[in-house]
């Protein structure tokens, strides 16, 4: 029971990563709200994961500013504060910069670097005021370094990584620690739209494999797993950091 009683917001958390997060967290004794844009795949996550403990989901896009506070707003008015934020929502665009149109860059920044400066800073007011908390960031190995294909993406989650530094600094001596996970290829949705869009889809399975040294792609819950090592007490002297998830990819 790590997080035993204690509130967590996860953004995009009705699938993926952040339903596998909030899998864990309500296992380890915290209360949790899910937002995401689609109120059907938000009540169907809310339903499945009811029977682990107090879960509620929240609609909203974490690009719009009014949608974002009121994530926040209504986990505080449910459970009265909010302890930790994963800021998990995001898009993926796999398009060279030519090819990107204005309106898709928009679409990747909005939600991906925008999204997680608006919900964080609306939980941060919060967190101020009752002495503290913890937000984690999902970032990407795109964070960190180039991928082909995503000058966007790259672009976002880039300024993701480095603005999770600039915010832990920040908050440092208010009790507020923010860090960043870096995940490589996760099986995930998103990921499986991809391949599904593949011309030849055992022969990109192959190569995502094969990209990370390990051998495979990631799965939802070792992301999980180190979101929940960094929110928890385990964690109390880690700070500004971006923890790489990726089997490898970057080491290279």
């Amino acid at each position: 029971m790590k997080l035993k009683d204690r509130v967590a917001l996860i953004t995009g958390g009705s699938e993926g990563m952040g339903y596998a997060t909030a899998d864990i967290f309500l296992v380890e004794g915290a209360k949790v709200v899910i937002s995401g844009r689609s109120s059907e795949k938000g009540a169907a996550a809310e339903s499945r994961l009811r029977s682990k403990g107090d879960i509620l989901f929240v609609q909203g896009d974490v690009s719009n500013d009014e949608d974002a506070r009121r994530m926040v707003q209504e986990t505080v008015e449910r459970f009265g504060r909010i302890d930790i934020l994963f800021n998990n929502a995001g898009v993926y665009l796999e398009k060279a910069a030519e090819e990107t149109s204005e309106e898709e860059w928009d679409r990747v920044i909005d939600i991906n670097l925008k999204g997680t400066f608006l919900v964080s800073k609306h939980a941060i007011e919060h967190m101020k005021r009752q002495g503290g908390g913890v937000i984690v960031n999902n970032s990407s190995d795109a964070g960190l370094v180039g991928n082909k294909l995503c000058a966007a993406y790259c672009a976002s989650k880039g300024g993701v990584t480095v603005m999770t530094k600039a915010m832990a600094l920040d908050y440092a001596k208010m009790n507020i620690r923010v860090n960043c996970v870096n995940p490589g290829v996760i099986d995930t949705p998103m990921v499986a739209q991809e391949i599904a869009t593949a011309s030849n889809k055992e022969e990109y399975v192959r190569l995502m494999n094969e990209d990370h040294p390990i051998g495979r792609i990631g799965r939802p819950e070792e992301v999980a797993r180190a979101v929940l090592f960094l929110v928890s007490d385990e964690a109390s002297f880690v700070t500004g950091a971006a923890l790489s998830i990726d089997g490898g990819l970057t080491a290279q």
